[in-house]
This record gives structure tokens, C-alpha cells and sequence, in this order.
């Protein structure tokens, strides 16, 4: 039996993750950590990894970007993977967590979807046969109580572009606050917020009288559960580095 040590786990994700973790018979969550501290299932719940008396195999973690630290002490102290469902962290923290992977298996992504990790394989296709033709941009809409703008995913997209052409892109935002013409080396990205909208992805390339465009829609969030939960089993007995859906798939 895997023992699974849940961060986060008084939250909307960590909730969905207990669900889809009781449903099995190969792994168990043998204790959560949460600021809340409060506790709603059949596990201990700490508000610190300090707190617990026991090393998990495994933490899977869907907390907040401001626990980082604390989390990558507890993993490398006792040489635990960790799966990273997080988004929303600066250039400072994904160095941190890079750093991190060279003695701990980290697995790392933006989004724990299989249809989304597809549409990037599929958008870096089209970005090596359209992208020098077409103007790329990106649209992301998600519920109206997520904090960070733009999604994790939507980066992760764009960077996926970004490679395949050579890095040759800036990423552009917002457009009210300049009158000119859009250039061809951008890649434009825009956030919607509203509603209990799961998350929704979209690329879409401009060409001349031609438009094609990829378009991805979660509507449930237990779809990112069953992925990280997943990469959790996927990750035991790893090697320290970086892994990713790639690996998984």
C-alpha cells in the first residue's frame, strides 16, 4: 500500500484527490497538510510537515506557491518524490524546484490533463508548420476564484510554442494600453475570469484568410486528480530529476 502525504488537502483539488485516492486499493493518504488544519477525512491533517510522525512515500502537493519552501525542505530532508500540481510560481521558485530535482524526483507540470498534454504535443505541430505564417494567440478562461492570471497551463502552451520556434516570441498580455499594430514576433495571451468555469484552453492561428485553432475544455477537476494521483504511483522508486506527463504517458 502507497502512502500518499496530501499538501493542500483541505482544499477544492485536495478534497477531489481524497475522493479519487478512496476509490482505490493500491495507495492511501496517510496524512494531509493544510494551514486550516482542519480535518474531514480518515487521515491526520497538520497545519506544518513538521508536525507529522511519519515519512510518507510519496506527497502529492495543491497547495499555494507561498508553501514551496517548506515543502522542498521536508522532500529533500527525507528524499520523498513529490508530484507539484501547483501553479502560479515566479521564474525564482521554478529555479528552486529545478534545483531541487537534482537530488529528488520531482514530478512537474502545469496540468495534469492528458487531453491538454496532447493539445501541447499537437500545438508544437502546428507552431513548426504555420508559425512563421500565422500570428499565434492564446485564450484561457477558468472560474472567477482562481488567482493567477494567465493559467499555468496557458504558459505552459506558450512556452511550448516558444521552443519550437526557436524562441523567437514575447509574450504580450494586454493590448489597450498600446495603438500599433500587432507585430509577428508575439504570442498574445488573455485571461477570462467567471462563473465555475473548470478551465478552458484555446490556440488559435491567424493566418491570411485562414484561421486553424486547438481547443481544449475540463469539465470536471477530478480529471486533474486522477492524474496527479497517478503520477504519484508513477513516481516511487524514481531517480532524483524531472518528470513529467511525457514520462507518465
Amino acid at each position: 500500500m502507497l502512502n500518499i502525504a496530501v499538501c493542500g488537502c483541505c482544499g477544492k483539488m485536495g478534497r477531489v484527490i481524497d475522493d479519487i485516492i478512496s476509490a482505490r486499493d493500491d495507495c492511501r493518504i496517510c496524512f494531509g497538510v493544510d494551514i486550516c488544519g482542519e480535518r474531514y477525512g480518515n487521515f491526520p491533517v497538520y497545519k506544518k510537515f513538521s508536525e507529522a510522525d511519519e515519512t510518507p512515500d510519496v506527497i502529492i502537493d495543491f497547495s499555494h506557491p507561498s508553501l514551496l519552501d517548506e515543502l522542498l525542505d521536508n522532500a529533500m530532508t527525507n528524499g520523498t518524490p513529490v508530484v507539484i500540481a501547483t501553479t502560479g510560481y515566479s521564474d525564482e521558485q521554478i529555479a528552486a524546484i529545478n534545483k531541487a530535482s537534482e537530488q529528488i524526483p520531482i514530478f512537474f507540470t502545469f496540468n495534469m490533463s492528458l487531453g491538454i498534454n496532447l493539445m501541447e504535443e499537437l500545438a508544437r505541430k502546428a507552431a513548426s508548420v504555420l508559425g512563421g505564417q500565422f500570428d499565434i494567440e492564446i485564450i484561457e478562461k477558468h472560474h472567477n476564484q482562481k488567482l493567477d492570471a494567465p493559467s499555468g497551463t496557458a504558459l505552459m502552451l506558450a512556452g511550448a510554442l516558444n521552443d519550437e520556434l526557436g524562441k523567437s516570441k514575447t509574450y504580450v498580455y494586454d493590448r489597450h494600453s498600446v495603438r500599433q499594430k500587432r507585430s509577428k514576433n508575439e504570442i498574445g495571451i488573455h485571461s477570462v475570469r467567471g462563473g465555475t468555469i473548470v478551465g478552458e484552453h484555446e490556440i488559435i492561428f491567424a493566418g491570411r484568410d485562414e484561421v486553424f485553432s486547438l481547443r481544449h475544455e475540463a469539465h470536471s477537476k477530478q480529471i486533474f486528480a486522477v492524474g496527479a494521483v497517478n503520477a504519484a504511483v508513477f513516481m516511487v522508486g524514481k531517480k532524483a530529476g524531472m518528470y513529467d506527463m511525457k514520462d507518465l504517458l
